[in-house]
């Protein structure tokens, strides 16, 4: 359930503001607003903090699971602060900004944000939101197992493939110098592995070598 989750309000602090500075006043508001909409829902707001230079700390030590960041419209500092301060421990990061500028919002989205919103917070529009972002967290997640199981299996053919081919010139150099017929090359550089404690591609490699030293 999603009122289960830890959250935690990334958002410039509020607490000294000049009463004159009316963009000030209304991101206080927004940030009031936002807060007032989580609570009143039911979610589980476990902290507020500024985006400054103890915020990875101080992340891994609440250990949310997820991140509102609540935005002025220059946000890129604040958005690559924490990104950087998730990068690894990755969380669905859900982003309320004022700036309706559509490359910033791509950048955002690329940074890895979840959900990227643009004023016209209300209160009953937060569950939707964060529905969405867990939503879309979690299927990038899948595919980034994905891709990984992917990398790992083409590096294990990879491996397989160059293996085979330091065997198939170990055993035809073998074929070669000492007239032997296929199997019995590679038996004899498996005989050789096996006595030396080895695996039959490490001999091969060492007979190739050898070879190349010697001429």
């Amino acid at each position: 359930m999603l009122e289960a989750l830890r959250i935690v309000v990334i958002a410039p602090d509020q607490h000294v503001i000049d009463p004159q500075d009316a963009h000030a006043l209304d991101q206080a508001e927004r940030s009031r607003s936002l807060r007032i909409g989580l609570l009143q829902s039911g979610f589980n707001l476990i902290a507020s903090l500024p985006a400054d230079t103890f915020l990875q700390e101080r992340l891994a030590q609440l250990q949310p699971d997820l991140i509102i960041l609540d935005a002025e419209s220059e946000a890129r500092d604040t958005l690559e602060h924490v990104v950087m301060a998730t990068r690894n421990a990755r969380r669905p990061i859900v982003m309320f900004t004022n700036d309706s500028d559509t490359s910033n919002a791509r950048a955002a989205v690329a940074a890895g944000v979840s959900a990227y919103i643009v004023a016209g917070l209300s209160p009953e529009r937060i569950r939707p939101i964060l529905d969405v972002a867990m939503a879309r967290f979690e299927q990038d997640q899948a595919l980034r197992a994905e891709l990984a199981d992917a990398k790992t299996e083409l590096q294990g053919l990879s491996t397989e493939l160059k293996n085979r081919r330091t065997i198939e010139r170990a055993k035809g150099l073998l074929m070669q110098r000492q007239g032997l017929s296929e199997q019995a090359a590679y038996d004899k550089l498996r005989k050789s592995a096996m006595d030396k404690g080895l695996k039959v591609v490490q001999v091969s490699q060492r007979m190739l070598d050898a070879i190349d030293l010697l001429g």
